[in-house]
């Protein structure tokens, strides 16, 4: 019996007292050790990439380079990625007034001035130019065509006007694309509302789509015909492990590196449970996923396989910066029920920003109970949302025991969405685990 277990929570974490009669599993990712030399190890890879030449030749006489950073929502170790990397193109006679590192903000908002030196450093920061993308601003995207689905790719200008484009940012599992990185940092990372709205749209969303999925996930499919069809130079992407420290560094063609990477993480946070379980804690990852409640239903997502029909999640995040965007909140707020929002998704005229993590958070709801541990208010919800929002552990403690009795069977996700739960190794789509 695992007695006491600290649980990723902001940036300290949360340590937990099981009660000592339920029989609790700890779903624990078995993480390769943190490199030994890791800027050395960003250095080779750059230098022996994976489908591609090396990104000194690659970048030798561009004019102009565009580096595509993660925002602050994800954790890239960029204090020890982007020195190596910016290196080599300086090596290759690229200057550092011809190197623009834009933010892949998606739709989230802008990074603060502080967040950016968080993020990269002092010395980057200042050195040079730095920008977040802003989706909403239909002036600075260019539009390319439609894929051969239908979506229409509007794409950051100031990415496309660059003759050397890098990717780079953070292998993990992700609800929708399967695993993070690669392809998401330019879609929908540097694209228009107009993209996000179709990639994001309620169909894609009720469709094969789940963490750690990629074979006939139409979501990843879309993603990746979009990258193809803008044109990448170069990808680096990382895995890292919980203390944020890089275990691997993968490097080259936009595909072929992302793959590489997406196979050896899926070995170390893929962990088959032998069943289902009527109660399941999960963290939402910590700091920074866990900033705000919309960033944070990954971590429901990331139970919802290996939880019992008719059971209980408990998600545990900090909430330091509330519930999410405005529009997030207003969905929350309007959402009546949620058998009621995705009955009003069906309508295809109807489109709102962050639609989408509310329709994740209802299919999550349609599977089981959720039970919220964290110090931020509770969000305004219809009491037809089954959430109950607690301060503390020991209130949630009592709860569950009240409601599954003392001889439930408990799954633990100490890292919540950075970890793939599944029952036997299966992974269901969202829309079979709702089911």
């Amino acid at each position: 019996m695992p007695g006491v277990v600290r649980i990723d929570f902001g940036r300290e974490g949360l340590t937990l007292s099981i009660p000592p009669t339920v029989s609790a599993i700890i779903a624990q990712p078995q993480r390769d050790p943190p490199l030994a030399h890791p800027t050395e190890s960003v250095r080779q890879a750059l230098r022996s990439p994976l489908g591609s030449p090396p990104l000194q030749q690659v970048a030798r006489g561009k004019r102009r380079a565009a580096v595509v950073v993660s925002d602050i929502t994800r954790p890239v170790p960029y204090r020890t990625l982007l020195p190596p990397l910016l290196g080599e193109l300086h090596d290759a006679g690229i200057e550092g007034r011809q190197i623009e590192i834009i933010i892949a903000t998606g739709l989230h908002r802008p990074n603060t001035v502080a967040e950016i030196e968080e993020m990269l450093g002092t010395e980057i920061a200042s050195r040079y130019s730095v920008r977040n993308h802003i989706a909403r601003d239909e002036a600075q995207h260019e539009y390319l065509g439609r894929t051969s689905r239908g979506t229409p790719i509007w794409i950051d200008r100031g990415f496309l006007a660059a003759d050397l484009r890098i990717l780079t940012g953070l292998i993990e599992p992700h609800l929708m694309a399967g695993y993070s990185g690669g392809r998401k940092a330019l879609c929908p990372g540097l694209a228009a509302v107009e993209t996000v709205r179709h990639v994001h749209g309620a169909a894609m969303l009720d469709s094969f789509v789940g963490p750690g999925i990629l074979a006939g996930n139409p979501f990843h499919e879309e993603l990746l015909e979009i990258v193809t069809r803008v044109g990448v130079g170069f990808l680096c992407d990382v895995t890292i492990d919980r203390q944020r420290r890089l275990t691997g560094v993968f490097a080259g063609d936009v595909r072929d590196a992302h793959a590489a990477g997406v196979r050896e993480l899926d070995r170390q946070v893929h962990v088959p449970l032998p069943q289902a379980a009527e109660v399941v804690l999960t963290s939402a990852g910590g700091y920074p996923l866990d900033r705000t409640f919309y960033q944070s239903i990954k971590g429901l997502v990331a139970a919802l396989n290996v939880l019992q029909p008719g059971g209980t999640i408990v998600l545990f995040a900090e909430l330091s910066e509330g519930i999410g965007s405005p529009e997030f909140i207003a969905l929350l707020a309007a959402a009546g029920s949620p058998e009621a929002f995705r009955e009003r998704l069906r309508d295809a005229n109807f489109f709102q920003i962050d639609q989408w993590m509310v329709q994740h958070l209802c299919q999550v709801l349609a599977r089981g109970r959720v039970v919220v541990v964290s110090p931020a208010p509770r969000p305004a919800l219809s009491e037809r949302f089954d959430i109950e929002w607690l301060a503390s552990w020991e209130q949630a403690s009592a709860l569950l025991l009240a409601r599954h009795g003392s001889r439930a069977r408990w799954v633990i996700l100490p890292e919540g969405p950075y970890t793939l739960a599944t029952v036997e190794g299966v992974r269901l789509p969202l829309t079979l685990q709702a089911g």
